[in-house]
């Protein structure tokens, strides 16, 4: 958890400089381990250590980050495709801002269902909410 905390730091200040310095790293493994660890499933993507990671539960992707200096590899598309698997139907939120992450989800095939204000985020910056279903027939399943 400790690794994935890290993975995501990088991950978010890199891409998200705006946002950067939002919390400690210590804050940033308490949260892995006492709510990410118990409520997700989480995948990681190796290149000698974990360098991505996914933590998705129930119709949700709640996190995907891969480092910066790992992406257009394939693994976020690897990490993702297990949350799909598992799932016939997700939802994630990214912040509006993020273009790369709202490319990244709509090659995927998740569509935007609702824009906020960010009003009722922690970094109150405004976010879309992405949908994605399985088609029908596909997998046999609807």
């Amino acid at each position: 958890m400790d690794r994935a905390a890290i993975v995501l730091r990088q991950a978010f200040d890199e891409r998200l400089p705006w946002l950067a310095g939002l919390h400690r790293p210590d804050e940033d493994r308490a949260f892995f381990r006492n709510h990410v660890h118990r409520t997700c499933e989480i995948w990681g993507a190796l290149d000698g250590d974990i360098v991505g990671f996914i933590a998705f539960r129930d119709g949700w992707v709640d996190q995907l980050y891969v480092l910066p200096a790992h992406q257009a590899r394939g693994m976020g598309t690897a990490l993702l495709d297990i949350a799909k698997a598992a799932s016939p139907r997700l939802r994630l939120w990214t912040f509006q801002k993020n273009r790369a992450a709202r490319v990244f989800y709509e090659k995927h095939g998740f569509a935007a269902i609702e824009e906020t204000d960010g009003s009722s985020n922690e970094e109150r910056e405004p976010d879309i909410l992405y949908l994605w279903q399985r088609q029908s027939g596909a997998n046999g399943s609807v």
